[in-house]
C-alpha cells in the first residue's frame, strides 16, 4: 500500500497568502465605501446649494403684456378653438337645456346630471369683474411641493394679475416663499386639507377638480351639512370644511 506523503509546503504556503489576501479584499471595500461617501456628500451639497441659489425666471411688471397672444397660439393648436364656452359649468345646461354628455367623469359628466343640478343651484359660474375688465392677465400657478421653500420670491407672486394654486398648498406660514394672493384654488375632495379661510384671501375662487361621483356627493354633504361620507375614497377627506358656496365653481 503506497503511503501518501502530505504536501506541507502547499499549506504553508496557503497560511502565507490567505491574510495577504484579506488585506487586498478589506481595502477594495474600503475605497468602495469611501467612494459610495463621497456620491452621498456631492448629492447633500447639491441639494443644499439648489436650495440657497434658487432661480425663478419671471415677467417683469414693466414688460408689455402679449395681447391675446395666448388665444392666436391656441387657435393654432387646436381645431374650431373659440373662448365663447364658458369657464366654469352653467346651471342651464343641466336645468334648462338638456345636454347629455357622452362620457362618464373625468372626462364627462354622465351619469351625475342630478347631483350636478343640484349642486350648481347653490354655487356660482361667473367671474369676477376684476378679471373681465383687464385686457391682459398675467398669470402665476403655484404648487404645493417643496420646491418654493426658501426662494423669497413671494412678493414677485403677488404682483401677477391672477395666482392659481394647487390642492393644499399651503399660504400661512410661507409668505415669504409663496406669497399672499390667491385668486384661484383648484382642489378635489382629498387634496381640500387646507382651511378656506385663512390659507385663501376673502374673494379665492374655490375650483372643484372632479374625478368621481363621491367627490360631487361630497360636496353636497359639506354644503347641505348632511351626514358626511367615508368611503369611497382613496384618502380621507375634511368633514368639515368651512367655505361659502357662492366662491365654489
Amino acid at each position: 500500500m503506497e503511503k501518501v506523503t502530505p504536501d506541507v509546503s502547499h499549506e504553508r504556503l496557503s497560511c502565507k497568502t490567505f491574510p495577504h489576501l484579506l488585506i487586498k479584499m478589506i481595502n477594495k471595500s474600503r475605497w468602495k465605501i469611501l467612494g459610495l461617501l463621497a456620491v452621498f456628500l456631492l448629492m447633500v451639497w447639491y441639494t443644499i446649494s439648489r436650495e440657497e441659489s434658487f432661480d425663478f425666471h419671471f415677467q417683469d411688471e414693466k414688460m408689455t403684456c402679449p395681447f391675446k397672444e395666448v388665444e392666436k397660439k391656441a387657435a393654432q393648436l387646436i381645431p374650431n378653438y373659440t373662448r365663447e364656452p364658458p369657464l366654469f359649468l352653467h346651471l342651464k345646461d343641466y336645468f334648462w337645456v338638456k345636454t347629455p354628455s357622452l362620457y362618464e367623469l373625468p372626462y364627462g359628466t354622465k351619469g351625475t346630471e342630478d347631483i350636478l343640478l343640484r349642486l350648481l343651484a347653490i354655487t356660482s359660474y361667473s367671474l369676477p369683474e376684476n378679471f373681465q375688465s383687464l385686457k391682459c392677465q398675467r398669470c402665476a400657478v403655484v404648487g404645493n411641493g417643496y420646491r418654493l421653500r426658501n426662494s423669497s420670491i413671494g412678493e414677485v407672486i403677488n404682483k401677477y394679475d391672477i395666482v392659481i394654486r394647487l390642492n393644499n398648498a399651503p399660504v400661512r406660514g410661507y409668505e415669504r416663499d409663496v406669497g399672499t394672493k390667491t385668486t384661484m384654488r383648484l382642489f378635489y375632495p382629498e387634496s381640500a386639507h387646507f382651511n378656506p379661510q385663512t390659507d385663501n384671501n376673502p374673494n379665492t375662487l374655490l375650483v372643484l377638480v372632479a374625478f368621481k361621483p363621491m367627490d360631487f356627493l361630497w360636496m353636497e354633504t359639506i354644503l347641505h351639512d348632511k351626514k358626511r361620507i367615508r368611503k369611497g375614497f382613496w384618502k380621507q377627506p375634511p368633514l368639515i370644511w368651512d367655505a361659502n358656496p357662492k366662491q365654489i365653481r
